[in-house]
């Protein structure tokens, strides 16, 4: 097994058990409720969550989706959180560190954006917002994790190239927001500033990428939403979760993709 293989892997064992911790944070936040107690409960009786049938993705399948003490139904969505944030974990620590310019000092700051983008992502599905309890501490702490990782990494100019990105993202939908208030929250303002950034530290073309797809998907997402009768053309859509795809495909693929652009 080479050392990136062996990277990746723990990444995702790491980003499993993080994931448990997303599922709390997408049921909990939105009600206001702490992230630390109580312990896991079944949703139906009440029941604490044994350890045992609290391992990421496998307690699931192997209770076969179900309460072990009631047998009541228990949403897939929470090994799918599981699984999704083992594989961002487990692409970042493969894509970065490999990148031209990329260090291992990278994962500092993108592993815990990925859990932040899985967190936001399905609080804005089920309930259209992005709170401010995680959006505004995630700003704060990323601007001092990139900080450090460019002081270790590809140098300070990375971090201040971010830090211009992430203001010039937050204005730039801000205006968005200003024309047209029911098309862009503030909750997608101030997630913008976050994007942008993470991925302005890599570059400008990847802050280009990563917002362009985001348009791109937002509107794909709402014109089968409106195809299927589940939106109308004034509906208001999630794009969060948009935001997200553009940005994660951006951070870990978009150097290839500005290179093709520019036909290099």
């Amino acid at each position: 097994m080479t050392d990136s293989t062996f990277t990746a892997a723990l990444a995702a064992l790491v980003g499993a058990a993080f994931g448990s911790f997303a599922n709390v944070a997408v049921y909990r936040v939105p009600r206001r409720e702490s992230l630390v107690r109580p312990r896991s409960r079944c949703p139906s009786c009440g029941a604490q969550i044994a350890a045992r049938d609290n391992v990421p993705v496998v307690s699931w399948l192997l209770l076969r989706g179900r309460c072990r003490r009631c047998r009541a139904p228990i949403s897939a969505r929470y090994p799918a959180v599981e699984a999704l944030t083992a594989l961002l974990f487990a692409l970042v620590a493969l894509r970065l560190p490999s990148e031209g310019g990329g260090s291992r000092w990278d994962l500092l700051p993108y592993l815990p954006l990925m859990l932040v983008l899985v967190i936001l992502s399905f609080i804005d599905l089920e309930h259209r917002v992005l709170p401010n309890r995680i959006v505004l501490p995630a700003i704060a702490v990323e601007i001092a994790l990139f900080a450090v990782a460019a002081w270790r990494g590809p140098g300070l100019d990375a971090w201040v190239r971010g830090v211009e990105a992430g203001g010039a993202a937050f204005a730039f939908f801000m205006v968005l927001a200003l024309i047209s208030p029911r098309g862009m929250g503030m909750g997608d303002v101030k997630l913008s500033a976050l994007l942008g950034l993470a991925l302005g530290y890599l570059g400008w073309g990847r802050l280009l990428v990563g917002f362009f797809l985001a348009f791109v998907l937002g509107a794909l997402v709402g014109l089968a939403l409106i195809a299927r009768g589940r939106a109308g053309m004034k509906s208001h859509v999630p794009f969060g979760p948009s935001l997200a795809l553009g940005a994660v495909i951006g951070v870990l693929y978009g150097g290839p993709i500005v290179e093709r652009w520019l036909g290099r």
